[in-house]
């Protein structure tokens, strides 16, 4: 998020010095965007995986900060409960094995996390939501005590002036209100970045923002939420709701802080910057140093520390990203994928994702006119809701026309459009393949991690309360990811009594 955080307070002054700061990175910002060959450079794409610590009884471990420390490496990060951590790959040239390598460095980190869990009598869970939290393990004690953390909680209530409200339907419907942003840490993602030449955002952003639905559509892993059957990735509507800084009565006269979008973009990256400040106040006004003006007049990029600080506050599902790094470059990060089940299931939702948003970019952009927007905005929710399941819109391959059936359809006759857009993009057919197998396998058995964890919870429910079948559910889980295998080959599970 771009600037170190060491404090927790702040008053009316400070925001209003922000703010104004924020209008100087967004002229700033254009002047760098204009430069001649500003960005321009081979693709990239790098990944942050988050994940739970669990303890034997595969409930939230809160040693989070012990755990970090014990690894010793830069690339493992707290998050904002005790019992999470994120892992930070190193960036990776899209032409060639992208996703082996991080796939490789994940691998060590995530070995490296658990060694140091089991000396404090834990190990790693990754999945999209914890099946065995309750609602002590996300309340304020359960805060990673950091100024950070403090802030970005004391902001947003600030700006809500109301208590944080859960509604979401389901098998169990849930509704809930809490007076902290706690919730939002029962969720863990496998967000991927993209770099993007700033002449290719527009198409490339665009084209992400219809590839997501489908992708998250057989992507699910979080179907349960403290002991309720929700959504195929009730992640979503978690994260979503948590984090909500509208005022909680009353009309809406903006659009929540985490959401897919507004439309269609038109204008590149500068455009969703600039709309980001238009529609979302500041959380944390922390000022950068030097200020941008003056560093954009310089030889070297401007940090544009405020823009990016603020972004980092606005949780697009696909969130554009400036780096000062490298020359200067922009990014989409696109957060709505799960953690787990595994690596190879991860890295394969990434693939599909990547590929068939680069074929996408490559096609006659008039479907954007085609298909509205709202379109493409109720398509990602169902997906959330339903998985595969879920009736998408999309682009029929005429100007002005469309159709809408089942997602497992849709992603099977995607699958070959995502294999040509990485292969278009210099990745290696024998690591494409493989993954975008893992993908058509998946929809064609319906065994999602989400469809798995169901069906699971079912067999133990036979023989347990809701509360231990969650935990029998967990530990099954973990034994299945431990082999490695996509989840799309586990085994129906009988739990044991």
């Amino acid at each position: 998020m771009g600037t170190d955080i060491d404090n927790d307070q702040f008053d009316e002054r400070d925001y209003s010095r922000f703010a104004g700061r924020l209008g100087e990175c967004l002229a700033a910002l254009g002047q760098s965007l204009d430069r001649p060959g500003f960005g321009t450079g081979p693709a990239t794409i790098g990944a942050e995986l988050e994940l739970f610590l669990i303890d034997g009884a595969a409930r939230p471990l809160p040693h989070n900060r012990v755990v970090c420390a014990a690894t010793a490496d830069p690339r493992v990060t707290v998050e904002l409960n005790r019992c999470n951590l994120e892992l930070n790959a190193t960036p990776a040239s899209l032409a060639g094995r992208p996703f082996a390598a991080l796939g490789g460095e994940l691998h060590l980190l995530v070995d490296r996390v658990a060694d140091a869990a089991r000396d404090h009598g834990g190990r790693v869970a990754l999945i999209g939501i914890l099946p065995t939290l309750s609602p002590a393990d996300l309340g304020p004690a359960m805060m990673t005590d950091v100024p950070r953390y403090r802030a970005l909680s004391g902001g947003l209530r600030r700006l809500r002036q109301d208590r944080f409200r859960i509604r979401i339907a389901g098998q169990d419907p849930l509704e809930l209100t809490d007076d902290d942003v706690g919730l939002e840490a029962a969720t863990t993602s496998f967000q991927v970045h993209l770099r993007v030449d700033p002449g290719d955002f527009t198409r490339t952003y665009n084209a992400v923002q219809l590839a997501t639905a489908p992708v998250l559509a057989v992507s699910g892993n979080s179907p349960t939420f403290l002991g309720h059957r929700l959504w195929e990735e009730t992640r979503i509507a978690v994260f979503k709701q948590s984090i909500d800084d509208r005022p909680g009565h009353g009309p809406r006269r903006r659009p929540a802080r985490t959401a897919l979008g507004t439309g269609w973009v038109r204008g590149g990256a500068l455009e969703l910057f600039t709309e980001s400040i238009r529609l979302h106040q500041p959380v944390l006004p922390v000022l950068g140093h030097p200020g941008p003006i003056a560093s954009a007049a310089g030889p070297q990029p401007p940090p544009l520390d405020e823009l990016r600080l603020h972004q980092g506050t606005v949780w697009r599902w696909n969130r554009p990203i400036y780096d000062p790094a490298g020359g200067g470059h922009l990014r989409i990060e696109m957060r709505a994928l799960p953690a787990g089940p595994t690596m190879i299931d991860m890295l394969a939702n990434a693939a599909f994702l990547i590929g068939l948003s680069l074929w996408l970019a490559g096609q006659d952009q008039q479907w954007t006119y085609a298909l509205p927007f709202e379109r493409a905005d109720h398509g990602f929710y169902r997906a959330a809701q339903h998985g595969l399941a879920a009736r998408l819109s999309w682009p029929a391959g005429h100007r002005d026309q469309m159709r809408t059936l089942p997602a497992a359809k849709l992603v099977a006759e995607l699958v070959p459009a995502a294999r040509q857009g990485l292969l278009q993009a210099g990745v290696a057919a024998a690591e494409a393949d493989p993954l975008l197998e893992t993908i058509s396998a998946r929809a064609a058995t319906g065994q999602t991690g989400a469809a798995w964890q169901r069906a699971t919870l079912a067999a133990a429910e036979r023989h347990h309360d809701r509360h231990r079948a969650l935990a029998v559910m967990l530990d099954c889980y973990l034994q299945c990811a431990g082999t490695g295998l996509p989840v799309h080959t586990w085994p129906a599970a009988r739990p044991a009594r």
